[in-house]
């Protein structure tokens, strides 16, 4: 609800308007110089107009000038703070795609930025109002998230999750890129990102993996994802290099899951129980017959073959002169008589 002193300021916010619109307009004609300053100008006055009509349309449409005379005069930084106020105060504003283009083309010039100049997330910046303080790709990457967050259904919402999980990719943060991309692949079925999202998909799960000794989960998600990507995606195949790099990569996965059998195999054989060791020496063969593995596999189910399943058990006499308490039969005490208990051995 608007106060009767917000109300009297009405009429004021829209002269406050009506003047920086002007300056705004004016600076089109303006040399580069003189245009920043034009438009920093109306900057400031659309500012005031915002304030001076609180929680209005006029308030909303002043607030979206103001960062659009920001942007104009490069102070980029500034701009952002500015479009995301106006996102904050009115979530559903009728300038809601024309903020995201605004907001995306910031993000995608600091990202560019950071790969040409190969900056570092400790350069400080304190002279450019085009780049952020710090860390002007984390910058970008949080604007990207935040057109998502606003805009859920937006015709740039999918675009800004791609930018985000290819330059999560760039900086070889494979677990962030991974969440992007499947983010797009649930969110967005019809994105004309899904096909990419899906080959790089593929490669941040590999990346991710750790090695046998750990959880095998993501390389059941890479193997899943190989499939879908071959059904969903059947004229895609056709192109020569994308069937190499699936095909390469379901290669990958064989290897890795055959590395596992043959993991857990001599860990088996380490610890004498050649029965489970022959068990999974066969999985890798039946599984995985064409992988680097299955030839030390057959190797080593020749060289055990004679061995028993399980270590003989050392010192077995002494199970019989002193039995474990599992073995032992147990006492029970039966009354006889309210006065007395006997102990009976069993």
């Amino acid at each position: 609800m608007v106060t009767g002193r917000e109300q009297e300021n009405s009429g004021r916010a829209k002269e406050l308007y009506i003047e920086a619109d002007s300056l705004f307009r004016s600076a089109a004609s303006q040399a580069k110089d003189e245009q920043i300053d034009t438009f920093l100008e109306a900057a400031e006055l659309f500012g005031s107009a915002a304030e001076a009509a609180p929680r209005t349309a006029l308030e909303q449409d002043a607030l979206f000038m103001q960062a659009e005379s920001q942007f104009f005069a490069e102070d980029y930084r500034t701009a952002t703070e500015t479009y995301q106020t106006l996102q904050k105060n009115f979530p559903r504003n009728r300038h809601i795609d024309r903020v995201a283009a605004r907001l995306f083309s910031i993000s995608d010039y600091w990202i560019n930025r950071v790969v040409s100049e190969k900056a570092s997330w400790m350069n400080f910046n304190f002279t450019d109002n085009k780049r952020p303080i710090y860390d002007m790709d984390g910058h970008a990457i949080r604007v990207l998230d935040q057109i998502r967050f606003d805009d859920p259904t937006g015709r740039l919402a999918d675009d800004a999750t791609m930018r985000a999980a290819s330059e999560y990719l760039r900086q070889q943060k494979f677990a962030e890129a991974d969440e992007f991309l499947t983010d797009l692949r649930e969110t967005f079925p019809d994105s004309e990102h899904l096909f990419l999202a899906h080959m790089l998909g593929i490669q941040c799960k590999l990346e991710l993996y750790a090695g046998p000794a750990y959880s095998g989960l993501v390389l059941e998600d890479a193997e899943k994802l190989v499939r879908q990507t071959r059904d969903r995606f059947p004229d895609k195949m056709q192109d020569p290099a994308n069937s190499e790099t699936v095909a390469k990569a379901s290669a990958e996965i064989a290897y890795h899951r055959a590395g596992r059998y043959a993991f857990r195999a001599k860990y088996r054989e380490r610890q004498k129980k050649y029965g489970a060791a022959r068990v999974y020496y066969n999985l890798l063969l039946q599984e995985y017959p064409n992988t680097p593995q299955a030839e030390t596999a057959r190797t080593r189910l020749a060289a055990i073959e004679q061995y028993p399943d399980v270590p003989k058990q050392r010192l077995s006499w002494l199970q019989k002169v002193f039995p474990d308490q599992k073995q032992t039969t147990p006492l029970e005490t039966k009354k006889q008589s309210t006065d007395q208990a006997e102990t009976k051995l069993r």
